[in-house]
């Protein structure tokens, strides 16, 4: 039985042909360390990275590529930015709709450094109310976290407008862009990021083990690791120069050789264009689903913005439950339960039971969202006649 894969805010697959064959090209001929060596091989290497910063910086509207650092996922890049800016007696402001990525390292610095945090709830749909943001700005406020769209409720925040507030009160703004960097338009200059963390392996189609994070050229974060930069290799401290300062240890070049085809792939296709086409997968996927008797959608309603993925319960059943029986009796692969997003499913109202997550990529078909609608159809009905 062949899989259909919808569980594309996880990971995406499968990736463009070309992204295994560049990695399996960067094996096969110039997989040496970047930046250690000047033989080709190594100076090969070095360019490749360089050609995935420039492309990185391009998508995402950077002037100095430079200024984007590689990391091995968003987590980790969440982990530099947070860990690495925020210190004793600083207020943290975010939302209730992020990931666990983002809240652990906030907890673990309100435990142990004293770092003040303020989660700002959302509504049940994952929308933001700018007005309640702006009530719990302080003089000690410094940073700003938020998600660019809910892992759990695809519910799209406002970005530009808390880059606004955070450019009137002179705060500094960290956008986890995890469920976005690929399928949303994102400028940092024009939306007043400040800090954008990003994943290689999802909508970017790149493979596992690739991501990255943009740094202001103002700012200047503690490295979360320290280690050989291959620069000013005399020096006892971390050197200053990026990116060398936040990428201690061998790089993935291989990764990154892959990631390249994932960003020429969606510079062809246009981000608008993947947009609009996950936009109607999501909005054929609620239609029928919404017509299943038990089934209840989270997150933005019907025709409403919305990144490709749609969260939805079933009455009586649980959602790790629902999402077994659609992988081992129909072939198709979802996500269930709770989504390293506790807080989110405290706002949809969801944390007895979790949720079973469907999310649609650039290879997703109609027919395979109209068989998840008529799997989860007999399930429900199954479930409803015990």
């Amino acid at each position: 039985m062949e899989t259909i894969y919808l569980d594309h805010a996880a990971s995406s697959w499968p990736k463009p042909l070309q992204v295994w064959k560049a990695m399996q090209d960067c094996m096969e001929h110039y997989a040496a360390n970047p930046g250690r060596g000047s033989h080709s091989m190594a100076v090969k290497a070095s360019r490749t990275l360089f050609e995935g910063r420039k492309r990185l910086a391009k998508l995402f509207g950077v002037r100095n590529p430079n200024d984007i650092s590689y990391a091995l996922n968003t987590t980790m890049a969440l982990n530099q930015a947070i860990l690495g800016f925020l210190s004793e007696g600083d207020h943290v402001i975010c939302t209730s709709v992020e990931h666990n990525s983002v809240r652990r390292p906030l907890e673990y610095l309100k435990r142990r450094h004293g770092v003040q945090v303020t989660y700002v709830e959302t509504d049940a749909a994952g929308n933001l109310n700018m007005d309640r943001v702006k009530e719990e700005v302080r003089s000690q406020t410094k940073l700003i976290v938020c998600s660019h769209s809910s892992n759990l409720l695809g519910s799209i925040l406002p970005i530009a407008s808390l880059g606004q507030l955070c450019e009137d009160k002179g705060i500094k703004l960290l956008v986890d862009a995890a469920q976005s960097a690929g399928v949303l338009p994102i400028d940092v200059g024009r939306m007043g990021i400040h800090m954008l963390a990003f994943p290689g392996h999802k909508s970017l189609l790149g493979p596992q083990g690739t991501g990255g994070l943009y740094l202001h050229p103002d700012l200047v974060l503690e490295p979360l690791l320290h280690g050989g930069t291959g620069s000013q290799s005399e020096a006892i401290e971390q050197p200053n120069v990026r990116p060398d300062r936040y990428e201690a240890g061998t790089q993935n070049t291989v990764g990154i050789a892959g990631l390249i085809e994932g960003l020429k792939y969606i510079e062809e296709k246009t981000v608008e264009a993947i947009y609009a086409a996950e936009w109607s997968l999501t909005q054929r996927m609620m239609q029928g689903l919404n017509e299943i008797q038990g089934i209840q959608l989270l997150g933005p309603a019907a025709g409403e913005q919305r990144t490709g993925l749609v969260s939805f319960t079933m009455a009586n059943a649980d959602s790790s439950e629902v999402a077994f029986i659609l992988d081992q009796s129909f072939g198709i692969a979802v996500r269930a339960g709770f989504h390293c997003t506790p807080l989110a499913h405290e706002s949809a109202g969801t944390t007895e039971r979790g949720a079973v997550r469907a999310s649609v990529g650039c290879f997703t078909t109609e027919a395979e969202v109209d068989r998840l609608v008529q799997a989860v159809g007999e399930i429900a009905q199954h479930i409803g006649s015990k």
